[in-house]
């Protein structure tokens, strides 16, 4: 599978960004998909990740800013980030699991998308 990430850029703290990841294949619907991101010196960490059923998870980071969905019409995830703060600057990595659960570990999945940076300035 081939996960393409977009929408990333500059914004300014309390600013809003969607980012999407377009998947190829035909078996989108049935796997989970999770968001990660890894700023500079630091290791990748878990963000959002939601499951075939729909259910979502959030680090708590994130909760109440961040929200994840789906579009499996469309082979598509999404990351609506609202509220940003600086501490958000990170390149973010969309991910396919490795089954239908969408898990905050970042070894359940096995499938990358490329990265898309996001800066929040303060």
């Amino acid at each position: 599978v081939q996960l393409q990430a977009s929408g990333g850029g500059l914004v300014q703290a309390g600013g809003s960004l969607r980012l999407s990841c377009a998947a190829s294949g035909r078996t989108f619907s049935i796997y989970g998909m999770g968001w990660f991101r890894q700023a500079p010196g630091k290791e990748r960490e878990f963000v959002s990740a939601i499951s075939w059923s729909g259910r979502t998870t959030h680090a708590d980071a994130v909760k109440g800013r961040f929200t994840i969905s789906r579009d499996n019409a469309k082979n598509t995830v999404y990351l609506q980030m609202n509220t940003l703060k600086p501490e958000d600057t990170a390149v973010y990595y969309c991910a396919r699991a490795k089954a239908g659960i969408g898990t905050d570990g970042i070894n359940d999945y096995n499938d990358w998308g490329q990265g898309t940076l996001v800066t929040v300035s303060s």
